[in-house]
């Protein structure tokens, strides 16, 4: 891939979906091209994780489950958590119910796998869908989590707006996303991992330097802080707040639907 725009531009509000990465595409296709991506990374996608945030990522999913404060009667809706590792924690955390949907089935294989190796089989429904045009009904879930996929969603208003229809209401909803690093020395030394080693680390150790490549330049085309704050309040969010992670590198942003 080549980088056609510099690493800090974003897209317009609404024009997400004309990029992957730095490269323009049709927006019809991009949802085929970011299946690609993740069929490519599912059975390493502990390590990209690990590779992406220096294995802080784990901490960040702690803090995001500790946020969604987990109840026995509730009913958490993950979307983009194919391998589990929001739903598993929000179970053993004593949360109620999980449907983890996913668009990418390679994904979901990974973590159908992993629950039976922890022997989590109760409480999981596992299902093929799209944020954009989720297949649950509306106000059906007490909390909706998506960690590192709101990015990788064509039209993210659209996911946000879905996220609404299917909570009840006074149910929370929660981002976890690679945002803008907010420290400036952090955020040089954080390009150039990302831009000049995390796609060689990609080749050697995964042996796929481009979906790596794509990964990191989502993350600069992802909106700031400010801005996905207020997109989700003109979707009808309330109280939405942010939690930057280690320098913003991540951010967490919350609300209540009402």
């Amino acid at each position: 891939m080549s980088e056609t725009t510099p690493p800090d531009s974003k897209p317009s509000a609404g024009q997400e979906g004309q990029w992957f990465g730095f490269r323009p595409v049709d927006p019809d296709a991009k949802s085929g091209l970011v299946r690609a991506v993740f069929d490519s990374v599912a059975g390493k996608y502990d390590l990209m994780n690990d590779l992406m945030s220096g294995g802080i990522h784990r901490l960040w999913k702690d803090t995001l489950i500790s946020l969604v404060d987990p109840k026995p009667h509730q009913t958490l809706l993950d979307v983009a958590g194919g391998t589990g590792d929001i739903a598993f924690r929000f179970l053993e955390r004593g949360g109620g119910r999980v449907v983890v949907c996913d668009i990418t089935e390679a994904m979901l294989r990974v973590g159908r796998d992993r629950s039976v190796d922890r022997g989590l089989l109760g409480g999981l429904s596992w299902v093929v869908g799209d944020a954009m045009k989720l297949p649950v009904a509306p106000r059906s879930v007490d909390s909706y989590t998506i960690a590192f996929g709101l990015r990788n969603v064509t039209h993210i208003d659209q996911a946000i707006a879905e996220a609404h229809r299917v909570l009840k209401p006074g149910g929370k909803f929660f981002v976890l996303e690679f945002s803008t690093v907010v420290l400036p020395v952090l955020k040089e030394i954080y390009d150039v991992y990302s831009f000049q080693l995390l796609p060689k680390l990609g080749r050697l150790v995964a042996g796929d330097a481009e979906s790596y490549q794509y990964l990191v330049e989502s993350i600069r085309r992802f909106p700031d802080q400010a801005s996905l704050a207020k997109r989700i309040e003109a979707a009808g969010f309330a109280s939405v707040r942010v939690r930057n992670l280690s320098g913003g590198i991540a951010a967490i942003h919350s609300g209540w639907r009402v």
